[in-house]
């Protein structure tokens, strides 16, 4: 990256503690090779509590600070809040434009997010209907809204944000992977960041451990590897 321009990407997730979890490896790996990244969140986690005496508004900012602080654990400099409410995202008009917005002031190389197809995973989990939300909206922001001055000409006529083609969507937590990112020599820059989250994560040495043993099955005898990963959309050929 010496000779070229960085690599820009911007991840567009639900909540607070999105990013680290599903691919935090990847983005300290893209961070510490020079890539400039942006974390969009749609909420601020407001809802993400079991605790009786939390509030939304005291739990929202809370949870701005630890993301803040895991994002710059994995190199990530810049965060923006979209401050929907967490647990009623919709794929409405409004927030397609907040991220087409976002695209077309940070001109991104690559975007990430989640794959709206997924509803669960396998017989241990339901994926968050925020998540499939945010996977919808953010795919359509890209395609063909960001790169089309048609789709919201305000955002051109009248704050100036000239139209932008994305290269590539990255998709995490996809039912149909197609690549994988070889995060091995960062899973314990992931960690670091995941323990930034304490609000929501109530034993991390275990959630440490765990995080340890999720090694890539494919990986060379004697030889563990971590790998995120994702299903890419590239729309250079």
């Amino acid at each position: 990256m010496t000779n070229a321009a960085p690599m820009r990407v911007m991840a567009v997730f639900a909540h607070p503690d999105d990013p680290e979890f599903f691919c935090g490896g990847t983005f300290a790996r893209w961070a510490h090779e020079g890539a400039h990244i942006t974390f969009v969140f749609a909420t601020s986690g407001d809802k993400g509590s079991d605790d009786p005496e939390m509030t939304p508004q005291k739990l929202a900012l809370i949870r701005e600070d630890e993301e803040r602080c895991a994002a710059a654990v994995l190199g990530v400099k810049d965060v923006v809040f979209l401050r929907y409410v967490d647990g009623e995202l919709q794929p409405t008009l409004e927030l397609r434009k907040d991220i087409v917005r976002q695209i077309r002031m940070r001109k991104p190389d690559i975007v990430v997010t989640n794959d709206p197809t997924v509803y669960w995973f396998g017989n241990r989990s339901v994926n968050h209907a925020d998540h499939r939300v945010i996977g919808e909206v953010t795919l359509d922001a890209v395609f063909p809204a960001a790169r089309n001055p048609m789709y919201f000409p305000e955002l051109l006529h009248v704050e100036g944000l000239q139209p932008h083609a994305v290269k590539h969507i990255y998709i995490v937590r996809s039912a149909s992977p197609t690549t994988k990112v070889d995060v091995t020599a960062y899973i314990e820059t992931k960690i670091l960041a995941l323990r930034e989250h304490k609000s929501q994560i109530k034993d991390m040495d275990a959630l440490a451990e765990r995080m340890r043993s999720y090694v890539d099955p494919e990986s060379p005898p004697g030889s563990p590897r971590y790998t995120d990963s994702f299903h890419v959309i590239s729309f250079e050929r």
